[in-house]
């Protein structure tokens, strides 16, 4: 493999706009209202990664797509939302009833029997990242705790876990607001608002697992104050070790938002969530870390289940957190299969984009991540192949 040029380094401003709450722009075109989508400009070669490493690792019965392959339920309810607050009794129901309709159990407990054992310590993979106007809901995650609970599983053995700590409790996911329940992020900082030790060494080196890595033929340097963000620079991206040593399920709560003319939803919130040294991959290779990312044992033998918190989300200026383009889509997307809810979820953004005249044609970039996916095994990205019920609650 031939070197890469030195990459331009970036100051923390251009950086926080590019990748610091996930974003794509300079990956995937964002299109202002009213504008139509020109024809995408021939992509660079793509980097080598190492996704053939990935594949090699035997599958087991739970691996992606999990037990119910293609298979969605989007449940709609009305008063989800009201004056911008989140109902918990109407969200808890709308869970219930959509794993209910999943599975064909009887009940919730039995239900979520299906994918967790109370022996397991389940990771509940939530996304933060846009602050508190647009991030997972805290009322969602106040549901599937309950039910978990329900299902036999105890406070100790659950997991609220997302990359960056702060931000974890700079949106109210704090031991406060969850009593019981662990609380933890790779990317930390101290009391003091220290990223380092006493010995100068960032505490996230501490969470991240250098047995398990996405090496990718590209990378980018960073200044100081972007470091704690990444951890570690060069062509390696670690795992952290809340999901390849603490958790031994994942339950994966993202939200559903635009990112340019494409989602970031079930996969996004995986691929750039578990991996340290991330902003390196925005700019060629974004599509295939959202698909190849997941590939890796520990995700794609760990994640039983995908629920989108879609009660409120965007249709532009995602991933951030835009409120001219916020919406309640009142709606949870729910099943094992990571790319059949990515698939859905995007119809949805789509075609929300269309009719705010964001943009007058459906972007083939669009679905690049999800067609990748797809053939790496991980889920059914056709729509014909997929098997949507609709509920619709009251």
């Amino acid at each position: 493999m031939h070197p890469p040029e030195k990459p331009k380094q970036i100051d923390r401003r251009e950086f926080v706009k590019m990748v610091a709450v996930g974003g794509i722009a300079a990956a995937i075109p964002a299109v202002a209202p009213g504008n139509i989508l020109v024809q995408d400009k021939k992509p660079p070669p793509k980097p080598e990664t190492n996704i053939k490493d990935a594949l090699k690792v035997p599958r087991n019965a739970a691996s992606m797509p999990g037990k119910m392959p293609g298979a969605v339920v989007q449940t709609y309810h009305e008063g989800s939302i009201a004056n911008d607050k989140v109902d918990l009794a109407v969200v808890d129901n709308m869970v219930r009833k959509s794993l209910m309709e999943l599975t064909g159990a009887s009940t919730a407990a039995s239900a979520w029997k299906n994918f967790v054992m109370p022996d397991d310590i389940i990771g509940l993979k939530v996304n933060p990242v846009a602050g508190k106007t647009l991030s997972t809901s805290l009322e969602i995650t106040h549901a599937i705790i309950r039910q978990l609970e329900e299902a036999g599983v105890p406070k100790k053995n659950i997991v609220i876990w997302d990359r960056r700590e702060f931000e974890l409790h700079d949106v109210g996911f704090t031991s406060e607001n969850f009593p019981g329940i662990k609380v933890v992020g790779t990317e930390r900082k101290d009391e003091k608002g220290s990223y380092y030790d006493a010995q100068g060494v960032l505490y996230g080196k501490q969470m991240i697992d250098d047995s398990w890595y996405y090496w990718a033929d590209v990378e980018q340097k960073y200044d100081a104050e972007t470091m704690p963000y990444m951890i570690n620079e060069g062509k390696y991206s670690y795992f952290g070790k809340i999901c390849t040593k603490d958790v031994t399920k994942i339950v994966n709560i993202p939200i559903l938002k635009n990112a340019g003319p494409t989602v970031t939803l079930c996969l996004k919130n995986l691929a750039f969530g578990c991996i340290s040294n991330t902003g390196r991959l925005h700019q060629q290779l974004w599509a295939e870390t959202c698909a190849e990312v997941p590939a890796f044992a520990p995700i794609r033998d760990k994640v039983v289940l995908n629920i989108a918190d879609g009660i409120k989300g965007c249709y532009n200026g995602g991933p951030g957190a835009d409120p001219k383009f916020f919406t309640e889509y009142k709606t949870v997307l729910i099943g094992t299969d990571p790319v059949a809810v990515d698939r859905i979820g995007y119809e949805i953004v789509l075609k929300k984009r269309l009719e705010e005249k964001v943009q007058k044609a459906e972007a083939p970039i669009g679905k690049k991540f999800l067609e990748l996916a797809r053939d790496l095994g991980l889920g059914i990205s056709d729509l014909e192949k997929i098997t949507l019920q609709k509920l619709k609650l009251s």
